[in-house]
């Protein structure tokens, strides 16, 4: 198996991040420090990442509702309150997949796959991800018609959403509204809103892919069963036929 194959299903990055780990010379094998990408990994060879020896764990997999000012971490140099702090009977080493802003709550996943965490979060494999905001000032399909056509955030255009007007209070100068991307970027939801003249003050994830939050109270999780994971991984392997 290709060292950052091995690195991803030890859970300790995505396959992307285990590749930036090898050539920034963090990872050995057998006390040896690898940076080809090609290397590989055999049987009953010693694997360390920053000097902590990885092992393939059992993949799980988990959903859990994040309540607002949780960050969406594994830790925090500040001390505050991470997403895996919320499950701690978990002993596989397992982490956000993406990631929700401090002040944004809703659906998140965790796990210690890194190739499942690469398909759910790669913009190519368009899987959906619905947000509801409630925003300052009035949406209507003129002012949010941009979002559908991809506008440009931070120098790079986004992919075409979809939008439904949940509620407009005239009285109170705000709107609800759902938005669907599959992407994944810093704010970009709040950014995206911000270009069509809504500045979001309440986020919400609401559903990913085929999941949504249903019995789940803030702060609960629960684990995937198999078919959710391979009804997951099928929408992905689907969308790059």
């Amino acid at each position: 198996m290709r060292i950052n194959k091995y690195i991803a299903h030890a859970g300790v990055a995505s396959r992307r991040k285990a590749e930036d780990l090898i050539k920034k010379g963090l990872v050995t094998i057998n006390g040896q420090t690898v940076t080809e990408l090609a290397t590989t990994v055999k049987s009953g060879d010693v694997v360390e990442v920053e000097g902590s020896p990885i092992y393939n764990e059992e993949k799980v997999y988990y959903l859990l509702n994040k309540p607002r000012g949780v960050i969406s971490s594994v830790s925090d140099e500040k001390g505050r309150q991470t997403v895996v702090d919320l499950l701690p009977k978990v002993k596989e080493r397992i982490y956000p997949v993406g990631r929700l802003d401090w002040d944004t709550s809703g659906l998140l996943l965790l796990t210690n796959d890194g190739d499942f965490t690469d398909k759910m979060i790669h913009p190519r494999n368009e899987i959906d991800k619905v947000y509801v905001a409630r925003v300052k000032g009035i949406a209507t399909k003129d002012n949010l018609r941009p979002l559908t056509r991809g506008l440009v955030i931070d120098g790079k255009k986004t992919k075409p959403a979809r939008y439904h007007i949940i509620k407009v209070e005239a009285d109170k100068n705000r709107s609800v509204v759902e938005l669907v991307i599959h992407e994944g970027r810093h704010h970009q939801v709040k950014k995206m809103f911000e270009a069509v003249g809504l500045l979001v003050d309440k986020l919400s994830r609401t559903r990913f892919g085929t999941l949504d939050l249903t019995g789940l109270r803030p702060g609960e999780s629960r684990r995937l069963n198999k078919k959710e994971v391979s009804q997951l991984h099928n929408m992905a392997v689907n969308k790059l036929k």
